[in-house]
């Protein structure tokens, strides 16, 4: 036992490390080769996959560890709580050992937990392991941003980050299909061994083909109170925290119809699932259109102005999509109108999430491990609370949804304004 706990760490040590000497040709971005792209992508989704695959199963969770109606929305809470904890901790530590001995060792975690989530009889067990999967789940959310940074910023940075996002938008688009199908095929145990076979596939795969982007010269050690005080320095920032919230009100406004999409099209439109699915799945290719041709437009504009011209347009969708509902030409009879706009405000979007974290890590490359983590945890804690806002709102008018959209890109706009007021030059320090 002793021989092969030394093997493997010799093997996560040998797998972590790249040679410095080829590290400028292995990340610049042309040397970022389709494979390592697509890699980088992978990671990137196992926090959207891991939360949206297991949603179908809740009635079943619910029956089967036989704690009530509604618990399995507990079981929610401690995943987006691992989430929001776990990019906060181990951003530093990529700032300290590099991005991919921290990505592995997250993973590690990430798969035993699986392992308990899928063979545990305990509700309260089951909680604690989606707690603990969370924790070594979340570093996949912090090291290809930061990944990203190490090897672009600006338009370049823009480019690869859309890139990404194609990767990213097909994980929440596929994983309800898969969990619904694992579902059919057995029970919801099935969905979290998915998930052990996602994280060890994904370990192997970091092991022996992606990169390291941070070299030895660049890492430093840093004890808990500079990691305290370097992210008490970042919160004090007010150019990355603007633009750390245009992004998280940008992920509020999916939120928002993300949330209420079941009842409006479902409970108020009357669509059947087989038309809701085909719907929610087009949506989903309208933000990775938007994604993709905002990677086109990095070579020709500032990406500062794709990204404010993208908010003018949702913020325009969303208002447009509140008069029709007020004015009552959206309804069961006729849902076309309001579906259009709504696929026009997802399309819009993949337009602003990329622009708005490529702003925010642009001059911070070197702590971009903790930039990244610190942007990741508010993302989700401020996204988190559109639930909280559609749970306030009429849950049979139609317009609900598209009111919530409209909160969450109106605060977007005032946190681009406070952005330009603090760094009216950014639309030329950017450009690079």
């Amino acid at each position: 036992m002793g021989e092969a706990r030394f093997l493997f760490f010799a093997l996560l040590s040998r797998g972590a490390r790249v040679s410095v000497t080829s590290l400028s040709e292995q990340t610049s971005p042309q040397g970022m080769n389709g494979l390592t792209r697509v890699l980088i992508g992978v990671i990137f989704i196992l926090g959207p996959v891991s939360t949206d695959m297991y949603l179908p199963a809740f009635p079943e969770l619910e029956h089967d560890l036989g704690h009530g109606a509604g618990s399995a929305q507990l079981t929610l809470t401690a995943w987006l709580a691992g989430l929001a904890i776990g990019q906060f901790t181990l951003g530093p530590l990529c700032d300290r050992y590099g991005r991919k001995l921290p990505l592995l060792f997250g993973l590690v975690v990430y798969a035993l937990a699986s392992v308990g989530l899928a063979l545990t009889t305990s509700f309260h067990m089951f909680c604690t392991l989606r707690f603990v999967a969370a924790l070594g789940g979340a570093i996949s959310s912090v090291a290809p941003r930061a990944m990203v940074r190490d090897v672009a910023t600006g338009s370049a940075g823009v480019k690869l980050m859309s890139q990404l996002m194609l990767i990213f938008g097909l994980g929440p688009l596929l994983a309800p299909s898969i969990g619904s199908f694992l579902l059919d095929w057995g029970s919801w145990r099935l969905i979290f061994w998915a998930n052990v076979v996602f994280g060890v596939v994904t370990f192997f795969c970091t092991l022996f083909l992606l990169p390291e982007t941070l070299p030895l010269d660049r890492r430093f050690a840093l004890p808990v109170s500079g990691m305290v005080a370097r992210y008490r320095d970042l919160v004090r920032e007010p150019l990355f925290c603007s633009a750390v919230m245009v992004v998280s009100f940008a992920t509020f406004t999916m939120f928002a119809y993300l949330s209420n999409a079941p009842a409006l099209f479902e409970n108020i439109l009357h669509f059947s699932p087989h038309l809701f699915a085909i719907f929610f799945g087009l949506n989903g290719i309208g933000f990775i259109i938007g994604s993709q041709v905002n990677a086109k437009l990095a070579n020709r504009f500032l990406f500062t102005r794709v990204m404010e011209t993208a908010m003018l347009a949702v913020l325009l969708f969303c208002a447009l999509a509140v008069v029709v509902c007020l004015s009552g030409f959206a309804g069961p009879q006729n849902p076309w109108i309001l579906c259009a706009l709504i696929w026009c405000t997802t399309f819009s979007l993949g337009f602003i999430g990329p622009n708005a974290g490529i702003l925010a890590l642009t001059h911070h490359g070197h702590q971009a491990g903790a930039a990244a983590a610190l942007m990741g945890t508010l993302n989700w804690t401020i996204a988190g609370l559109a639930g909280v806002l559609m749970s306030f709102l009429p849950t049979d008018w139609v317009g609900s949804t598209s009111v919530g959209m409209l909160v969450g890109i109106s605060f977007c706009w005032l946190c681009d304004l406070w952005r330009r007021r603090l760094d009216p030059q950014s639309y030329l320090s950017v450009r690079q």
